[in-house]
């Protein structure tokens, strides 16, 4: 297997760029892209300035074909030339897979470095993946592990403590523009998304009390009614629109405010300044040019994000790359697991065929149970050795080596990758849990016993051998 990822965000791209990407993520069918015979899954992450596709390919010679893939697939559901959606989405392998996932679920990569809310994202993208099928074994461990370097960012540094995020940051900005507290101004809200509940309790905290929530979908009523505020139609919209003070965007809906709806209002001069954090627009950059108009978009935010202490970043990236060692060593540790359970099973049926001798030549004697117990530890033994061996050359990116060395002395071929999906046993077993079934395959048969006697408790013997009675 190999990870790679798509990646499209703020820190490569301008975020109109990203915005039209990002179109893609509500209409994007991973379970289409997943068709893809090069392709064995997807988690889709989405944001307010980053669009990302993280995929598993069959192998190596399968990674063009499956990012062949992922790139129809986008550039069918944005409306995106395929050329520009090819050159947008840069692609990374290997190492830089987790080291860049890592780095954006700690806030490492947002544009207000440290924000906690990205962290919750990376978790959604997972569990929305898993809701549709599409992710795999090894994805999910990507992004298990991306949350749990996350946590320990978290609880180690001091990074993000202060609790600044794209939200607060605009917040901030719009005080700076027009002082004054947040009690005495009139606020309209758009949308009902995980941005629009921050920015909600945002300005709770900060002592909005008349703040008006709009959703094209008619999702507002239900918005409110677990927060606050209150639900707008499309008549009370435009008379809060009239007394706003404040006017924020976070639906990234088909409802945009134009400068032609603000001059019909006849605010006379009333200031208000226009908080445009969707992506994709939710208020018409002509805004920026009426008088007493104010306009803050996400590039306002990222060119005003405050820069963390430098010692915290330096421990967050610091952990970050402890982090993406761990899980690259114990991936290439994993693709060992073919070749132990290839010589195990041939160990394994040497040994079943010299134990079922002495059970013919001693029956169920003592004797007989003192061999094949000596037999089973000794055939115990000798596979530590080899076992170790095989992770560490796995460790090494040597496994061939192991394999073919398999080969050459004992005959065993080890399966690949192919061969194995097909046994239909060994996929029932991995869709339930991938990792427990490679471990089971890996195990021998018959655990070494404590006694002689235990090594016989769960067999029946044989009627004894004619000879063995004689004797």
């Amino acid at each position: 297997m190999v990870l790679m990822s798509l990646i499209a965000s703020h820190a490569e791209l301008d975020l109109e760029t990203v915005a039209r990407l990002s179109a893609a993520a509500s209409a994007f069918d991973p379970t289409a892209v997943a068709q893809s015979p090069a392709l064995k899954g997807t988690v889709v992450l989405a944001t307010c300035n980053r669009f990302e596709i993280y995929a598993e390919a069959e192998d190596a010679d399968a990674v063009d074909a499956a990012r062949a893939a992922v790139v129809d697939t986008v550039a069918n559901h944005s409306g995106v030339q395929r050329d520009l959606v090819s050159s947008a989405l840069t692609t990374r392998t290997g190492a830089e897979v987790a080291r860049h996932l890592f780095s954006v679920g700690a806030g490492l990569d947002s544009a207000v470095v440290g924000e906690r809310e990205i962290a919750g994202q990376v978790k959604r993208a997972l569990i929305e993946a898993q809701a549709s099928g599409t992710v795999t074994g090894n994805l999910t461990k990507l992004f298990q592990s991306a949350s749990r370097t996350a946590k320990q960012v978290q609880s180690s540094t001091t990074l993000g403590s202060r609790g600044k995020s794209i939200v607060s940051v605009a917040l901030d900005l719009a005080e700076d523009v027009e002082p004054g507290s947040w009690a005495d101004r009139t606020v309209v809200l758009f949308g009902t998304g995980a941005y629009a509940g921050a920015t909600l309790k945002l300005l709770q905290e900060r002592g909005a009390r008349a703040v008006g929530v709009y959703s094209a979908s008619g999702r507002a009523e239900e918005f409110v009614a677990a927060r606050s505020g209150e639900a707008l139609s499309e008549e009370s919209l435009a008379e809060w629109l009239v007394r706003a003070d404040v006017i924020i965007g976070c639906s990234g809906g088909a409802h945009r405010i134009m400068a032609s709806d603000l001059e019909e209002l006849q605010r006379g001069s009333r200031p208000l300044v226009a908080i445009d954090l969707a992506l994709t627009r939710d208020f018409d950059p002509e805004l920026d040019s009426l008088e007493h108009v104010s306009l803050l978009t996400l590039e306002s935010v990222r060119m005003a994000a405050p820069g963390e202490q430098l010692d915290s970043v330096r421990k967050a990236s610091h952990i970050v790359s402890e982090a993406t060692e761990a899980f690259e060593r114990e991936r290439r540790q994993r693709t060992a697991d073919a070749a132990i359970v290839a010589l195990r099973r041939h160990t394994q049926a040497v040994l079943e065929s010299e134990v079922e001798k002495v059970r013919a030549q001693h029956g169920c004697t003592a004797a007989g149970e003192e061999v094949e117990f000596a037999m089973r530890r000794m055939v115990k033994q000798m596979l530590h050795i080899p076992t170790v061996r095989a992770r560490e050359m796995a460790e090494e990116g040597r496994i061939d080596e192991y394999t073919d060395a398999l080969s050459a002395l004992y005959g065993i071929e080890v399966p690949t990758a192919a061969t194995r999906r097909g046994n239909t046993a060994a996929q029932a077993r991995a869709a339930a849990s991938p990792e427990a079934a490679a471990l089971a395959a890996a195990r021998p048969e018959h655990a070494e016993p404590d006694s002689p006697a235990e090594a016989l408790a769960d067999v029946e013997c044989p009627a004894p051998h004619p000879a063995a009675e004689a004797s």
